[in-house]
């Protein structure tokens, strides 16, 4: 009888641990899946980055540099270095988790895509970086 006692509080403090744990977890993505699509478009240009990260937007308003915050000649240069470090591993899916790394980036240096697209691709490596704890060959900072 004392055993099965030890036992039932035992499961009482592992249920109640996990429901702690879920509420947790369930208010997180309900605060962090509101509007999370960034959309980057020039029809000039004929392009479009279609950016669906749960929690990117928020990053991009809250914790990212402020648009200004660094040149546009910084964040191509940037970009240039990030893009072909993930094109790359996204060649390698035996290397890279392809659910991390679905398809490349097509981002030529001889087009100039304007200030907003850079920066928003930018932060996006940044943000993915610290979310998934990638590391790039070209670090990236907030």
């Amino acid at each position: 009888m004392k055993i099965l006692g030890y036992l039932l509080i035992a499961l009482l403090v592992v249920y109640g641990c996990a429901s702690t744990q879920n509420d947790s977890t369930s208010n997180m993505q309900a605060s962090t899946s509101g509007n999370d699509t960034v959309r980057i478009a020039n029809d000039s240009l004929e392009y479009e980055i279609i950016i669906i990260e749960p929690g990117f937007n928020t990053f991009l308003n809250s914790i990212a540099k402020p648009e200004g915050y660094y040149s546009q000649n910084y964040l191509e240069n940037k970009n240039r270095f990030l893009v072909v470090d993930y094109n790359q591993r996204v060649m390698q899916p035996n290397r890279f988790d392809p659910n991390l790394y679905p398809q490349q980036i097509d981002y030529s240096p001889s087009i100039d895509y304007g200030y907003d697209v850079n920066y928003k691709l930018y932060n996006y490596f940044v943000y993915f970086a610290r979310k998934y704890g990638q590391r790039f060959s070209v670090p990236t900072r907030i």
